[in-house]
């Protein structure tokens, strides 16, 4: 399977290892950063499957990590799997039956909360 960036989805004209110093053609990406990674993940701690990783500020950037294996992934197929935050909200809005109709910071939002609040301290007759 022929590499692609992950940014763009041009091919990369390297093979393994890629060159520290390399950039995709076809955005200008550096190709050797963890953002082209086989370990990126944005769900993970430091954005790394490797849990032996030196932490990387920029994502982005070239860098000299030793765990760096040029991932075998279409970029399409990359940006379409959801987060653990998509994943936690919809379990959460499945457990409290979906979102309020009212958005949070809208107008109605404060007299909302304030007739919950009235409700729930209410003195029973």
């Amino acid at each position: 399977m022929p590499l692609v960036c992950q940014v763009c989805g041009e091919s990369v004209p390297f093979d393994e290892p890629i060159p520290r110093d390399a950039e995709c053609a076809g955005c200008g990406t550096d190709l050797r950063a963890c953002v082209q990674c086989r370990h990126y993940d944005t769900s993970r701690n430091n954005s790394c499957t490797e849990t032996e990783a030196d932490p990387v500020a920029d994502k982005t950037r070239r860098n000299f990590c030793e765990f760096f294996y040029f991932s075998r992934q279409k970029a399409a197929q990359r940006s379409g799997t959801s987060s653990r935050e998509d994943d936690a909200r919809r379990k959460l809005n499945a457990l409290f039956g979906g979102g309020s109709a009212v958005k949070p910071g809208g107008k109605d939002a404060a007299a909302d909360a304030r007739r919950k609040l009235d409700d729930l301290f209410r003195k029973k007759d």
